[in-house]
């Protein structure tokens, strides 16, 4: 047999693999051969030889006699690549391509305890505003409009507490520092699906900002736009929604991605 022709013969197989790994998903129960074989199509024989390979090495497990589901391996495998993603390393092209569209900052930050954190940032000195918090710069959460992302995912009892901790002291005039004032903002939060901050960090500041989730619909990060309080617009929304879908789902978050609005051209 002529190397090309053993070439072809392992991505045969590999694709057999492949399909019946995919008909095996598609069950929560153990699957027969038999039905195996059928949705794959598959002789029967064929069927067995592979997944006794794949039993072998663990990506299949064979319940009883005749009956196969998805191995432990693949969720060994599955938790390591979970580990692996990054988000910055997800978000970084995608932000860039936001920063060019609207010209503004865009910041990439984390929750760390009653802070936000800073992570990573896409800018130029044409945005007009001078960039005062660093990457691994910190701000409170009530003061910004990621940190209102995680708030507004806290439960009553936990957002009391964080406003005794914190005693939500406030940087300018427009700062919520009452609780009531920022349960408020949290409904609003919560019903929109992304948050602001109106010149609550920093005067002449606006910043929107919407959630990237994991695969397990876990709030991880936060994607917003700074920009001088004069010159932040509305339409700038949806293409910041549609960017932080794109990093969820580069993530394994498995929600429906909304289009950009078209209003913008590279």
């Amino acid at each position: 047999m002529s190397e090309e022709s053993v070439g072809r013969t392992s991505i045969q197989v590999i694709e057999r693999m492949m399909q019946l790994l995919d008909a095996l998903a598609e069950h929560q129960d153990p699957v027969a051969l038999k039905d195996l074989a059928r949705d794959t199509k598959l002789h029967p024989s064929t069927a067995h030889r592979i997944l006794n390979d794949l039993v072998a090495c663990r990506l299949v497990d064979r319940t009883d006699p005749g009956l196969y589901r998805l191995g432990m391996r693949l969720l060994e495998l599955g938790n390591l690549v979970k580990a692996r993603l990054n988000v910055r390393d997800a978000a970084l092209e995608l932000m860039r391509k936001l920063h060019r569209l609207t010209g503004q900052t865009v910041n990439l930050s984390v929750r760390q305890g009653d802070e936000i954190v800073y992570v990573d940032r896409a800018y130029s000195e044409r945005s007009g505003m001078q960039v005062v918090r660093a990457i691994g710069g910190r701000a409170p959460l009530h003061l910004t409009s990621t940190g209102k992302l995680f708030l507004a995912s806290e439960s009553p009892e936990n957002l009391k507490l964080y406003a005794e901790r914190t005693t939500l002291r406030g940087t300018t005039l427009n700062s919520l520092t009452t609780l009531e004032k920022l349960e408020k903002e949290l409904l609003l939060v919560r019903t929109e699906g992304f948050a602001r901050d109106n010149e609550e960090l920093e005067m002449g500041v606006r910043c929107m900002a919407a959630g990237i989730y994991d695969d397990s619909s876990k709030l991880i990060a936060g994607l917003s736009i700074s920009a001088p309080a004069d010159r932040i617009q509305e339409d700038w929304l949806q293409e910041l929604m549609h960017t932080a879908q794109r990093i969820s789902a580069s993530l394994g978050w498995q929600g429906r991605v909304i289009p950009p609005s078209g209003r913008f051209r590279l």
